[in-house]
């Protein structure tokens, strides 16, 4: 119970908050979309550049870690997208709820609950995770929209993965993270650190992120109604709360026998429910955008519960 009060529920209280003045009316839907905007645009991607820049690559880059957590995404997706055609989806359709089944949300749920769990010393693994996650979800992501798009229209396969590196490198995310990167080699190249007044505001830009991207996260979660689809949505909250989670579960404490830090790292951001890029995703394709929305919204209030569970088996 200590887990849920001091660990979930605080994290939740925020997204709550944001939803609630939603939905009283007390913070427009304009404001809601400048405040996620500051935040997606701005603020996470300085955070994400921040913590990559000071990540100790050698120690941090656990690989059988990063390979449990990916091969839980990456066989959701796949299930995700083989059941949506199964429902009767369209194949762009089923891409899009595939990627919904694929795309966690690692960073605005994972982060904070990981640090409150186990403190922030414990987030090494987690960012690892992340400097990957944007960039290589959504290249798959984009790469079968694109072939599935393209099918019988005769494009050619170097124009498919053309177009989904551009998609993916104007992603403000990828961008914080190649920026943390070159941030990394500049300084161990030349041995000196970021100057003083830029570190101090990159400091002060990443400390608003979270609470500010939570707080935005309960307001664009109040426009998401539940509506239809429920085969569809319970297979994406299925996937995202429970499979992923044991998948990664399985192979990093069993087949890769990684550390106990590593394990949490991996299990707790795999089992985060479906971020709002999941919808963003849908969105920029037009299909299945009321699945996605839906998916986003209730997994979201499930993982309380099914984050719960996981805190209690882990060690």
């Amino acid at each position: 119970m200590s887990a849920l009060i001091d660990v979930i529920l605080p994290v939740f209280l925020v997204i709550g908050f944001g939803y609630v003045v939603a939905w009283r009316g007390l913070f427009s839907e304009s404001a809601v979309d400048g405040l996620m905007r500051f935040a997606q645009n701005f603020a996470v991607p300085v955070l994400l550049a921040r913590s990559i820049a000071n990540l100790d690559l050698s120690q941090s880059y656990n690989w059988p870690m990063m390979a449990a957590f990916y091969a839980g995404a990456l066989i959701s997706f796949a299930i995700g997208i083989t059941g949506a055609r199964m429902l009767g989806r369209t194949g762009p359709e089923s891409v899009a709820i595939g990627f919904a089944c694929l795309f966690s949300n690692s960073l605005l749920l994972g982060v904070p609950i990981t640090e409150r769990a186990y403190g922030e010393a414990a987030l090494s693994g987690n960012f690892a995770i992340i400097s990957v996650h944007s960039p290589f979800l959504y290249t798959i992501g984009i790469l079968a929209m694109e072939m599935v798009r393209s099918s019988g229209t005769g494009t050619s396969l170097g124009r498919v993965g053309l177009n989904a590196l551009v998609g993916v490198l104007r992603t403000p995310l990828v961008i914080g993270i190649l920026s943390g990167f070159a941030i990394k080699i500049v300084t161990s190249l030349t041995g000196l650190p970021l100057p003083h007044p830029i570190q101090v505001s990159m400091d002060m830009m990443s400390r608003a992120a979270l609470p500010a991207a939570l707080f935005g996260l309960g307001g664009v979660l109040y426009r998401y109604r539940p509506e239809g689809d429920a085969k569809a949505i319970a297979m994406i909250t299925g996937l995202s709360l429970l499979l992923h989670p044991a998948i990664t579960y399985g192979l990093a404490h069993y087949a890769f026998k990684v550390d106990a830090s590593a394990l949490r790292s991996a299990v707790l951001t795999a089992s985060m429910a479906p971020g709002v890029n999941a919808y963003l995703f849908a969105n920029i394709y037009g299909v299945a955008r009321r699945v996605a929305a839906s998916a986003v919204l209730i997994a979201t209030a499930l993982s309380i519960l099914t984050i719960w569970g996981w805190l209690a088996i882990l060690p």
